[in-house]
């Protein structure tokens, strides 16, 4: 099966074989998101983003500014215990976090 959006020269996979955005890129490793860097007006909606993002089994890494326990109490309310984390770095100053998505 060929896919007529496919760039000349590449061949497309069917849609059945396709996951993500089907740019071509691959996702090694486990990806960060440094909060510090977001706005402090958006920065819980664009990890709730992130983690919704997530398919099972997968991680995420992410740096914040301070032990971030009301996000983490927001997500455990949205998520249940669909998300999952642990802390790889506390402070002093930034707190990395791994979280999985189970379900």
């Amino acid at each position: 099966m060929s896919d007529s959006t496919a760039p000349a020269g590449t061949t497309a996979l069917p849609l059945s074989d396709r996951s993500g955005c089907a740019c071509g890129c691959t996702d090694e490793g486990v990806p960060a998101l440094d909060a510090r860097e977001i706005p402090h007006a958006i920065r819980h909606a664009t990890i709730f983003g992130a983690l919704s993002g997530l398919r099972p089994g997968q991680q995420m890494d992410l740096v914040a500014p301070h032990d971030p326990l009301p996000l983490l109490a927001q997500i455990t309310d949205r998520e249940g215990e669909a998300i999952t984390w642990d802390y790889r770095v506390r402070g002093p100053e930034a707190w990395t976090l791994r979280f999985t998505r189970s379900a």
